[in-house]
């Protein structure tokens, strides 16, 4: 049954929004190799990741989009399973993409490989979870939209944080690693609501019962 939905489910991925935000992350990045005036230090590096893995993350915020979720042909198949194998299918592309940006920061530039990279999967896992948790508590099926929304919204609310509570923190701050165990706090809510979101969607403040009706998407 597995295999069998490999192919569906590729066929269903929302490819315009993936491959918007992965090819506008790679152009981020690549900035400083067509502007050398940019600069080349962990500053402005950290900047353009940032970015870059903002907008990968908005991309990725439209996996679960799936306009077919409507209709009420039942599959063996339950949500968990679909939703799960999306994940999977993205998530080497994702990787991939994601190491192409930090490569294409010049060495000079690049700031702790490690942590900015804990912010990326932060911002991509909480850009999931808000769109998993979008259709587990309504009845829409391209979540997507609303889950950049929301994202862009946290970001710009971490953004605002005072010093103390920061994310947004510059390489060689004080305050560098105190705000990457803050990251690695909301990288665990995050999957806690993808988690509790990937179940069948609430109808009418319960599960739904009987068949499970969707597509071979999500």
């Amino acid at each position: 049954m597995f295999g069998a939905l490999i192919r569906p489910t590729v066929r269903a991925l929302p490819r315009g929004p993936l491959l918007a935000g992965a090819v506008t992350g790679l152009l981020v990045a690549a900035l400083p190799r067509v502007l050398p005036d940019l600069g080349t230090t962990p500053e402005t590096g950290a900047v353009l990741l940032r970015v870059s893995a903002l907008a990968m993350a908005l991309g990725l915020a439209f996996l679960l989009d799936d306009p077919s979720r409507v209709m009420t042909e039942t599959t063996p198949a339950g949500r968990p399973l679909r939703v799960h194998l999306r994940a999977a299918l993205l998530a080497p592309l994702a990787a991939l993409a994601w190491s192409g940006a930090l490569l294409l920061i010049p060495r000079d530039a690049r700031p702790p490989l490690a942590d900015v990279t804990l912010e990326a999967v932060t911002l991509t896992a909480t850009a999931l979870a808000l769109a998993a948790a979008t259709v587990r508590t309504s009845a829409e099926p391209e979540p997507g939209r609303a889950a950049a929304v929301g994202l862009l919204a946290l970001v710009v609310g971490g953004m605002l944080l005072p010093d103390r509570w920061g994310l947004f923190v510059a390489p060689g701050s004080p305050q560098w690693d105190a705000a990457h165990g803050r990251w690695a706090a909301v990288l665990a809510a995050a999957v806690i609501v993808w988690a509790v979101s990937v179940p069948e969607p609430l109808r009418r403040g319960g599960p739904r019962t009987g068949g499970i009706r969707a597509s071979a998407g999500c």
